[in-house]
């Protein structure tokens, strides 16, 4: 196993469908003072070298099914229990410990963020839509982060066990964008109110980071720059002075 270097950071893209290049793009332009090193991980030797991992957008199902294929569901079980995981969309529902409306033959799950989701939560292909996103803890924070839903899923509900961290939610978006009969707040409150879960659309549970939105498709680096500093680089330091 790789140890982690003064100098650098791996991240690794799992890369057997969907939008890994993207985030490839995206994390080659960061400037951060360590560097960056990527893998796209397509076999346990890939994910081996690895300091984190971002599972990205596509086809959850598809993903999943060609990650068993490869043997990687298991060794990313693991990897999640110790090493920083984002999932970004489908990448999402993977890392989610509950899913509904699942297709036929159900939905493996890696089971890293205690949340309930379902897919194409805003609805089809057709309804996909961009929204600014007000999020916390990002570089210029009070500039909106450009939000690109593609039958993005939905948090249903946050059900942490006692013994789990705890849920930090980083971003929410407007329940008038929800379609139509889901919102569970009446139009004179608050849109973004916390009694409506489906208006996640962010959020941290200790290192692992989920995003119902593609920020890979965007022109703006700030939420792999924010996974890197505030997910990956705190972990380097604790894994290096522990037993081998």
């Amino acid at each position: 196993m790789q140890q982690p270097s003064s100098d650098h950071v791996t991240i690794g893209i799992l890369a057997l469908q969907g939008a890994f290049a993207e985030h490839q793009v995206m994390l080659q332009k960061l400037s951060l003072k360590k560097r960056v090193i990527i893998v796209l991980v397509r076999q346990q030797e890939d994910l081996d070298k690895c300091d984190a991992l971002i599972i990205p957008g596509g086809e959850s199902t598809t993903i999943a099914l060609l990650a068993r294929l490869a043997g990687l569901l298991e060794p990313m079980r693991e990897f999640l229990k110790t090493k920083p995981v984002w999932g970004t969309c489908a990448g999402a529902i993977l890392l989610a410990r509950w899913v509904e409306n699942a297709k036929k033959g159900g939905q493996e799950l890696l089971e890293g963020v205690s949340v309930a989701v379902a897919r194409n939560g805003f609805g089809s292909q057709v309804e996909s839509f961009e929204a600014p996103l007000e999020v916390d803890g990002l570089r210029e924070p009070n500039r909106p982060f450009p939000g690109i839903f593609i039958r993005a899923p939905v948090v249903l509900a946050l059900r942490p066990a006692p013994a789990d961290p705890p849920i930090q939610i980083i971003s929410r978006v407007s329940a008038s964008l929800l379609p139509a009969g889901q919102t569970v707040v009446s139009p004179d409150e608050d849109d973004t109110d916390p009694r409506d879960p489906r208006t996640i659309v962010a959020l941290r549970q200790g290192m692992h980071l989920l995003t119902t939105f593609h920020p890979e498709l965007t022109k703006d680096d700030r939420f792999h720059e924010y996974f890197v500093k505030e997910c990956v680089l705190p972990t380097l330091g604790s894994r290096s002075s522990s037993p081998a």
